[in-house]
């Protein structure tokens, strides 16, 4: 070792002291302490801080403190985001132009219909997470087990109907049915989540040579529907109208009808009021009834003239409708 190296490291071990190490030791703990002291939660999360691997306390979005050094962990669960599982297919990259994988997961899409048939379903469910401590702690695999069990229930679902019920008319019916039945299976395992949406993206038979004729159908069923549904409309669009109709018949019926009768129980009363005063003064009544006759007989005629068959000549009044002198 020459004489140059020697002073080197002389010097070195002059500048390096042992308070400038604790010193460099210090700073590094210190900096080791803020970076294990504070996390941040995202909006869309929830921290769960576990103390030497037990659960303690859960925090809401933003900067927190924990003990450092290990003795406090936090892991964020995304809770107010929408996840997904997709079932028959994989979206490798989503956007305006989405691109799928060209794998085979027909594994995963082929079922056995109620009456003995093979369909081919792809479908998603949606999911939140509400209870971020439930869902690191209570199921080991818990995808998996979302899998299995959606699986398990659109099979079952499935299974239950058959091949035409599956591609026309009871397709909604197995998307409501089944959000209810994972739900109670995830709740049962206390996995923490909760479905908001199942949805069957493809229905149709496997790719082979009966799949034409299942297409056909399929249109069949979908030509039925439309016309039975433009069926209903022309309905809707009728009868209303031809009932309306009828009950301004109804009611102009029932109109004439009261105006008739209380026409006849007027006339009726008239009568009454008549007799009573014929029997007051039968010659009287007489020669005023004959008289109210006679003016209405005569109200509406024109150049009336009156002969007198007792005296063979006209009366004086030859005109009953002129008024003055010559009446």
């Amino acid at each position: 070792m020459t004489s140059e190296n020697v002073f080197d490291m002389e010097e070195f071990k002059r500048k390096i002291s042992p308070r400038k190490i604790g010193l460099g030791i210090l700073v590094i703990l210190i900096l080791v302490f803020l970076v294990s002291s504070f996390f941040m939660v995202g909006q869309e999360e929830e921290g769960v801080i576990l103390r030497f691997g037990k659960y303690q306390r859960t925090v809401s979005p933003g900067l927190h403190f924990k003990i450092p050094f290990g003795i406090e962990q936090n892991f964020n669960v995304p809770v107010r985001r929408i996840l997904t599982e997709e079932f028959g297919f994989r979206t490798e990259q989503a956007g305006v132009t989405t691109r799928y994988s060209t794998r085979d997961y027909s594994q995963e899409s082929l079922m056995l219909t109620g009456d003995l048939n093979i369909i081919d379903v792809n479908w998603t469910i949606q999911y939140r997470i509400v209870d971020p401590k439930a869902w690191l702690f209570n199921v080991n695999q818990r995808h998996k087990t979302i899998r299995d069990i959606s699986q398990s229930v659109i099979n079952l679902l499935v299974g239950d109907r058959t091949i035409f019920d599956v591609i026309g008319g009871e397709r909604t019916n197995i998307q409501d049915q089944g959000m209810m039945m994972m739900n109670k299976f995830y709740n049962l395992y206390q996995l923490g989540i909760d479905v908001k949406n199942v949805k069957l993206l493809t229905v149709v038979p496997p790719k082979d040579r009966v799949q034409d004729a299942f297409e056909d159908v399929n249109r069949a069923i979908q030509d039925r529907n439309r016309l039975i549904n433009e069926g209903k409309e022309a309905y809707n669009q009728t009868i209303p109208k031809v009932r309306g109709e009828a009950n301004k018949i109804i009611q102009q019926s029932e109109g004439y009808a009261a105006e008739k009768v209380n026409r006849a129980k007027g006339d009726v009363a008239r009568f009454r009021a008549v007799y009573e005063e014929y029997r007051k003064d039968p010659r009287m009544t007489r020669a005023r009834v004959y008289y109210e006759m006679f003016a209405e007989v005569f109200r509406n005629l024109d150049n009336v003239e009156v002969i007198d068959k007792e005296l063979k000549n006209f009366l004086p009044i030859k005109s009953l409708n002129k008024k003055g002198d010559d009446q």
